[in-house]
């Protein structure tokens, strides 16, 4: 089994940052990639940001340039750091990892960008 804890949202001005942080525990061994999605109110459910365990990366074309993922394998840490934050990146962030076999989510942060 594996457990992720979040942390890291929170109310941000536009043009602001944020850094959510994903820590895993368990049977980390297994885990093959790390991720973010983001689930708005009245939208679907989108990926955000995946890093694999070989350090290979992907981001959602709305977030190119602004976010990036990252993991500290010493810690079993994901983060996505979050730049230059825009109004329509209100979510509720969910951090997962992929195991192979199965899928673990963790409970959610949520990130609001308001003035």
């Amino acid at each position: 089994q594996v457990q992720l804890a979040e942390s890291g949202g929170g109310l941000v001005q536009p043009g602001g940052s944020l850094r959510l942080s994903c820590a895993a525990s368990g049977s980390i061994f297994s885990i093959t990639a790390m991720g973010w999605h983001r689930q708005a109110p009245g939208k679907q459910r989108e990926l955000v940001a995946l890093i694999r365990s070989g350090g290979s990366t992907y981001y959602a074309d709305s977030v190119k340039g602004r976010f990036t993922i990252s993991r500290n394998n010493a810690k079993n840490t994901a983060y996505l750091q979050m730049n230059s934050l825009k109004p329509e990146d209100t979510a509720v962030y969910l951090c997962y990892a992929d195991r192979g076999i199965d899928r673990k989510w963790g409970q959610g942060t949520q990130v609001t960008v308001s003035s």
